[in-house]
């Protein structure tokens, strides 16, 4: 399944501009009508105003609809952000919603030219345009409320991380402030945003590398805290989208310093909930900022440091043999999706 290109959502237009907009190009089809009898030219004039109007009006809010993704044909990843950042049950509602708009836009407009061919008169004919322009007014100000979620649900989704699901991906985790963002960085060519003090990575962050052209995916989750799964705040609930649907593999940090935001007990707390969490994939725990480390604890098996790059490369390879996609077994044959370049 391919990843999700969030930024590509189109842009949700206010239900003024909408009319504006379809209107303005209502306004100039008089000037294409030709035909010497006044009559016969303004129901020809006013048919094609209101088909116009109707056409703006209805592409605008299909186009939505068409380019805006299903979530039926998302990975459940995806749904998991998408449920977190603005509601799936919303989500749906909202683009259900214009959808039935656009159907009763173009109901008015066959309707409406279906009695302009009955009338006989032509303040008939204009009366009947204004009537029909004044229904596609009273249809977007119902919709008015989806309309403006989903431009404010398109802010919140161009934001989110995009994730290819045919390339090996790595959930790092761990309490506020142990040095996820840093760790990304040092491994990999993204740049996700670095926090220094608790609580400030607002949202999931995305970074790779690349071994023998396969590229490894890492998702930095916001700073997960201890605490019942009720009381997590809507950024919380993205970590644990993560941790429940991606991933080859979880990085647990740990943050063993004095200055820690969490104290050893609690975070030995977080780690046992993640454990459940994700209990049918790999885990890898290590302990974060050895540069700083006054004692070694006696349960760290790995030491990493990100400032002096202490580990990195030895967590790198590990993670490569513990998620095993360039694993060879017929050596007749390239492992599967192993990326080819062009001649």
């Amino acid at each position: 399944m391919a990843s999700m290109d969030w930024r590509r959502i189109p842009t949700v237009l206010y239900p003024q501009e909408i009319l504006d907009k379809a209107f303005r190009k209502a306004s100039k089809q008089p000037d294409l009508v030709e035909d010497p009898d006044k009559y016969h030219r303004t129901r020809k004039q006013m048919d094609r105003m209101v088909q116009s109007a109707a056409d703006v009006i209805d592409k605008t809010l299909l186009k939505w609809v068409d380019q805006w993704p299903s979530l039926n044909a998302l990975s459940e990843f995806d749904q998991a952000l998408i449920d977190a950042a603005v509601g799936n049950d919303e989500y749906r509602k909202s683009l259900g919603t214009i959808q039935w708009a656009a159907e009763q836009v173009r109901k008015i407009a066959g309707e409406t030219q279906r009695k302009i061919l009955r009338l006989r008169n032509i303040e008939g004919f204009h009366q009947a345009r204004r009537h029909a322009y004044g229904r596609f007014s009273s249809i977007l100000s119902q919709v008015s409320p989806q309309i403006l979620w989903l431009g404010e649900a398109r802010n919140v989704l161009r934001k989110l991380p995009s994730l290819d699901s045919d390339e090996p991906c790595i959930v790092v985790a761990g309490a506020p402030n142990v040095g996820k963002s840093a760790l990304i960085t040092a491994l990999s060519s993204g740049e996700p945003e670095v926090a220094v003090y608790p609580f400030t990575t607002k949202q999931l962050h995305l970074g790779h590398f690349e071994h023998r052209r396969r590229v490894y995916q890492m998702v930095d989750t916001p700073g997960l805290l201890d605490r019942p799964m009720t009381e997590r705040n809507p950024i919380e609930m993205q970590a644990i989208a993560a941790l429940e649907h991606t991933g080859d593999v979880l990085l647990f940090l740990v943050d063993s310093t004095e200055g820690s935001s969490m104290s050893q007990q609690e975070q030995a707390h977080l780690l046992s909930e993640v454990k459940r969490l994700m209990s049918e994939r790999p885990m890898i725990v290590v302990h974060s900022k050895s540069d700083i480390l006054d004692s070694v604890p006696e349960d760290a098996e790995t030491l990493i440091s990100a400032v002096t790059g202490e580990g990195t490369e030895e967590l790198r390879m590990r993670l490569i043999e513990t998620i095993g996609a360039d694993e060879i077994l017929n050596p007749l044959e390239l492992p599967e999706n192993w990326p080819r370049r062009d001649e």
